[in-house]
């Protein structure tokens, strides 16, 4: 449309051009006439003029066609080869496959496989576990591998197992799992003689109930529906057997906690404690809140002696202390205590002070009634 404008615009400037020259030369012919009429040329030329003016106006403010866009690529076949390929695959009774929950119901799990028929699991399918709840375990997006287990069932549905899969792909990643010492968070769903259950990666898994806590569990039981952590203490795939293990992170547990309780003893402490084991060496003091500390043969007594029950029996209660504390040990001392008590004992003699008219406790008072040698 533009391109015509232009054009009319030339045609007119050409025909105004043409026309003032005929005047021209008319007026040269007719002088008479030109006297008469001096501001013709004039106007002719301002007409000529306007015209130009009044059609460049109306180019500026016609409306602009944009271009048009460039066509787009045409598709191919070769766009689609991927998608093409996977609906084309064969689909074999056995084969593993992975796809994506498009629709969970109570009855089962439909998944999208990429294929051009989508898979279903049934609920029964889904998982070893007796306590096992779909609509608490299965969310929409969620991807799993399962096993097939027919073709067709009618229905243009292709019906899988996930609990063939795990049992065909769980014993390797337990073995990586023992490996690797992963921690494992799950809630014991059986209780049998000798110990509990928990099914990890779709295996039933055994853990005995020397395995359940920090000493022998007399009654399983009780951990029923707990939540637990356990590692993979033995794998036999041969065999179909799993056991897990708790003891060991608990074992940790409570030496961590225990040297978080040692860091806060502070040594030069006098604290009271039992008598629990004696050695050779010397003897072992519980000094309360899961802490024992050894006491050293050397530190029982100012006078020599061969053998810690020379002095001391399991049970005795003992003052002592604390020593050193170092790499979650604690080192304790009798010897200290005594050293200390004969100390205030002979400043007391030397100063023989009273406060206020009553006599002041001192640590010899204080330690009257405990066995030091």
């Amino acid at each position: 449309m533009e391109k015509e404008i232009k054009k009319d615009i030339e045609e007119l400037a050409e025909d105004s051009v043409n026309f003032y020259e005929e005047f021209n030369k008319d007026a040269a012919d007719k002088d008479e006439t030109a006297a008469e009429n001096p501001e013709a040329p004039e106007a002719v030329e301002e007409a000529a003029g306007s015209i130009v003016e009044t059609v460049e106006t109306a180019v500026e403010e016609a409306p602009h066609e944009e271009p048009a866009p460039a066509p787009e690529p045409a598709e191919s076949m070769e766009d689609y080869k991927e998608e093409l390929e996977k609906s084309f695959r064969q689909i074999h009774v056995g084969d593993v496959l992975e796809g994506t929950v498009i629709d969970v119901d109570e009855t089962g799990v439909l998944m999208d496989l990429e294929y051009y028929a989508p898979g279903r699991i049934p609920v029964e399918e889904m998982s070893a576990d007796p306590h096992f709840d779909i609509m608490d375990a299965v969310r929409i997006g969620d991807r799993y591998q399962a096993t097939v287990k027919k073709r067709d069932d009618g229905r243009g549905n292709i019906i899988l197992s996930k609990k063939d899969a795990d049992v065909e792909l769980s014993w390797d990643k337990l073995r990586r799992m023992q490996e690797e010492k992963t921690v494992i968070t799950g809630k014991i769903t059986e209780t049998v003689r000798g110990g509990a259950i928990l099914y990890v990666e779709g295996i039933r898994g055994f853990i005995p109930a020397s395995k359940l806590a920090l000493t022998y569990v007399e009654d399983p039981e009780t951990y029923l529906h707990k939540i637990v952590d356990v590692q993979v203490a033995d794998v036999d795939e041969e065999g179909r057997r799993l056991v897990l293990s708790a003891k060991e992170l608990l074992i940790a547990k409570a030496i961590e906690e225990k040297n978080k309780r040692i860091e806060r003893l502070a040594v030069g402490h006098i604290v009271e404690g039992t008598v629990e084991n004696i050695k050779e060496y010397g003897a072992f003091v519980n000094i309360g809140d899961g802490i024992s500390g050894l006491l050293h043969i050397s530190q029982i007594s100012n006078q020599k002696i061969k053998h810690p029950g020379a002095v001391l029996r399991e049970g005795d209660k003992v003052k002592v202390m604390i020593t050193k504390v170092q790499d979650g040990k604690v080192s304790l001392s009798m010897k200290a205590v005594q050293d200390l008590m004969a100390k205030e004992l002979q400043e007391e003699e030397e100063n023989e002070y009273h406060d206020g008219g009553e006599a002041v406790t001192s640590l010899g008072d204080l330690l009257k009634g405990f066995k030091f040698n």
